[in-house]
């Protein structure tokens, strides 16, 4: 009975170092040397460049870039702004972006590497601490303590903080395809953020294979690196963007991006502040660069691209493990032919029974198949019963974590309370079998269609040896089975939370079947308690427990506070006006304008549709406002042949943030210059804007030039025309409305237009 409760505590271990690993645990203070990353001197510049939301067009975007210069400029490094107009066409922002460039020269005249992170919050209502003012600060002290060394490094130090990233990229773009110095980069390292806390993870951007990327990485020694393969391989098929993406697709260089995703639901919103940013996770930033920046300053960076893979994971003690993917047949196939010997071996010493081996199956696929559909449905039956979730767009609520143990608790408790069914003190070997079969087929079909995920057969490795013992020996030594099971529990747990926290609640479904996966090769110790009913039943009341804690951390408040909408909409080609919202669930300040009997909004004239596809959901007429239409100025009209030359002025005459241009597919334009920038049409195409997204043709973010001049080319024939929405987010400062401030319960809604001022206007030339 000791040695099974040595046992239990082993496991409980072994699951919290997978965790307890992954970040340092202590903070550098203000009494670091000078010379070392101090996560403290880092908050001080955090603590001045997030007092205010400073998306691009705001005053205090110029406040933020004027401090970093001056940072900058005091670590001795002389700057360089670059201002240059960026069109990003899959996602149609046109911005002047001002990025903030140093360089450090180095000895030897060969690639640089660059640092790199945006200075830009999102609109309208983030501080931007996380995002990505932490990456900002970091490069800032790590380049502070790096000087502090008074040493020359082999390879120049480019530094950039890029602007209007979270508006399409911008500044990447100009850099990568305007700047001279793009042409020098051997390599980036990008600072970024999707939420405020836990680990950063390394992901690799690269056209090429990563074994050269992995090898350099490893050399390089940080003390708590979060990479795996896995992720790698799901990151590239995601549709997801960076800086890096620019820098990758058309530069063709290689890149290391550090994010860290935990406490997602502060991602974008006003809590993305100063005081949320979890300092454990600055100070992992800062355990990244400073080893990193040291090594690749030094290295060659010519010889990083490779056309091979590897597989690559982290884990405690040996921080990275990593070996070429030409392995991973081999080992598939050996572990194979290892595990069809064992089972010949034990059958022939009768330490294998056929028909329990056969009854072992069952509760393995049953656990899959149980915990499968509670996960699958499990977010479905959660926004059920508490609808209001769906107004946190992320769709990882506050209580998310919570919601993550009741799945874990709840499938381990369907796994021990199936396990038992089939129970018998001399059959543990056997039910060891069909789980280790299983893994192998996960094996195979990763090993062709999911290469970055084959590490799995490293637990499997060592599954085989432990059916060896229980093959050997029919009462093993249960502490000896434990610290074999220790591979499987060190790799893998950090996947039951970070698919479900990175991705949102909606694929818990990964926690489950995980749960399940990994149960079943614990079988070898699991196996032998004959109290499984037992330990099944506390799991579901431990379940039940995570569950009403849940529950009472379910509501809204000021540590939870709600996000909802508000934008004032007037239509001057009908001179009608509106209040507008994109929320399901009205509350007591939305009521204020929408009333309690709100009209379904009618997206056939206006359809803003943001990020997760939220369309404004409700509508209430009400009073026009003396708001003044933008000025349009028609300069130009001229046909020749068969096209018709446009020159059109427009020019608001409120103070605006952007102005977002529709037109429908009978609208062809041939060609499009916007403020001097000439929109590129592929060598294929012989028009622009041939893919638009709700019809959308381009968002025009309105900096230091507050009006825009179009020049543009259409069909003599047609009659054009495309509407002009002008928006402003100051529905709140504007004392025309005078909207009540938000309770401290709610915040404004990330990823949608909110608290805006928006005036329709169609433009027609017939």
């Amino acid at each position: 009975m000791l040695k099974k409760a040595i046992a239990l505590a082993l496991i409980i271990l072994a699951i919290y170092w997978s965790f307890f690993a992954l970040m340092p645990i202590h903070i550098s203070d203000l009494n670091t040397k000078s010379t070392a990353f101090s996560s403290e001197r880092a908050l001080i510049h955090l603590k001045n460049i997030t007092k205010k939301p400073h998306y691009v067009g705001s005053p205090e975007h110029e406040v933020v870039k004027n401090y970093l210069i001056k940072a900058l400029n005091d670590l001795g490094l002389e700057i360089q702004v670059q201002e240059v107009y960026s069109h990003n066409k899959k996602w149609g922002s046109i911005v002047k972006p001002k990025n903030i460039l140093a360089r450090i020269k180095g000895h030897d005249n060969s690639k640089a590497l660059l640092l790199l992170s945006h200075y830009d919050s999102k609109s309208h209502a983030s501080f931007g601490a996380s995002d990505a003012g932490s990456g900002v600060v970091t490069i800032l002290e790590g380049i502070r303590a790096y000087l502090s060394e008074g040493k020359t490094p082999r390879n120049d130090i480019i530094i950039l903080f890029s602007d209007a990233e979270e508006l399409g990229l911008n500044g990447a773009d100009i850099f990568v395809n305007q700047h001279p110095w793009a042409k020098d980069i051997g390599l980036v390292l990008n600072f970024e953020a999707r939420g405020s806390g836990g680990p950063s993870y390394m992901l690799i951007e690269t056209n090429g294979g990563n074994q050269n990327l992995i090898k350099g990485f490893k050399e390089a020694n940080p003390d708590y690196p979060v990479a795996n393969s896995l992720a790698y391989s799901i990151y590239k098929m995601l549709p997801n963007d960076t800086d890096l993406t620019y820098f990758r697709e058309d530069g063709d260089i290689d890149g290391l991006n550090f994010a860290f995703i935990d406490d997602h639901y502060d991602y974008h919103t006003a809590l993305d502040s100063y005081e949320r940013l979890d300092r454990n996770t600055l100070e992992h930033q800062g355990s990244y660069l400073m080893p990193l920046l040291s090594y690749f300053s030094e290295a060659n960076l010519n010889n990083l691209k490779s056309t091979e893979d590897s597989v690559y994971f982290n884990v405690p003690l040996f921080k990275m493990v990593s070996y070429p993917n030409s392995w991973i047949l081999p080992m598939l196939v050996l572990a194979i032919l290892i595990f069809c010997a064992l089972v010949f071996y034990g059958i022939n010493k009768r330490s294998l029974n056929a028909k329990h081996m056969a009854i072992g199956f069952l509760p393995g696929i049953g656990a899959l198949l149980i915990n499968g559909i509670v996960g699958y449905f499990g977010w479905k039956l959660l926004l059920a019963m508490y609808p209001h979730y769906g107004e946190i767009l992320h769709g990882f609520p506050y209580n998310g974590h919570l919601y993550i143990w009741v799945f874990a608790l709840f499938s381990t408790a369907v796994c021990m309370w199936l396990y038992n069914k089939v129970y018998k003190p001399e059959n543990t070997a056997s039910l060891a079998v069909p789980p280790l079969l299983l893994w192998l087929i996960i094996c195979g079909v990763v090993a062709f269609k999911l290469k970055g995920a084959s590490f799995f057969i490293i637990p499997v490795y060592f599954g085989l040896l432990s059916l060896f013992v229980l093959v050997r020996q029919k009462r093993p030594d249960i502490i000896l089975m434990t610290f074999l099971l220790f591979p499987l529990l060190l790799i893998m747990s950090p996947f039951i939370k970070m698919f479900p926290v990175g991705l949102g609640l909606k694929t818990i479904v990964a926690t489950t079947l995980l749960v399940s996966l990994m149960f079943s090769l614990c079988i070898t110790v699991f196996g032998f308690s004959r109290y499984k009913n037992r330990w099944a039943f506390l799991l579901f009341f431990a379940a039940f427990g995570c569950f009403v804690a849940a529950h009472f951390q379910s509501d809204f408040n000021e540590e939870r506070p709600k996000p909802n909408s508000l934008v004032y909409l007037y239509d001057a080609d009908t001179d009608a006006a509106h209040w507008a919202t994109y929320d399901k669930i009205l509350d007591d300040w939305t009521q204020a304008y929408l009333t309690e009997d709100p009209d379904a909004f009618d997206a056939s004239s206006i359809n803003f549709e943001s990020k997760y596809g939220t369309q404004l959901s409700y509508s209430k007429k009400t009073v026009i406002k003396p708001l003044k239409t933008p000025y349009v100025d028609t300069q130009k009209d001229t046909v020749i042949g068969d096209v018709r030359h446009l020159q059109v002025f427009i020019s608001p005459q409120r103070t605006v943030n952007t102005l977002e241009f529709y037109a429908d597919d009978t609208n062809t334009f041939l060609s499009f210059n916007i403020n001097g920038l000439e929109i590129d049409k592929s060598t294929t195409e012989d028009q622009v804007f041939t893919y638009r997204f709700k019809n959308r043709l381009f968002s025009y973010m309105v900096t230091d030039h507050k009006s825009v001049e179009l020049n543009f080319t259409v069909p003599a024939a047609q009659k054009t025309s495309f509407q002009i929405f002008e928006v402003s987010f100051d529905l709140l400062e504007n004392e025309l409305f005078r909207v009540a401030k938000r309770p401290n319960t709610m915040i404004p809604k990330p990823f949608v237009l909110n608290d805006a001022i928006i005036i329709k206007k169609t433009i027609s030339f017939e």
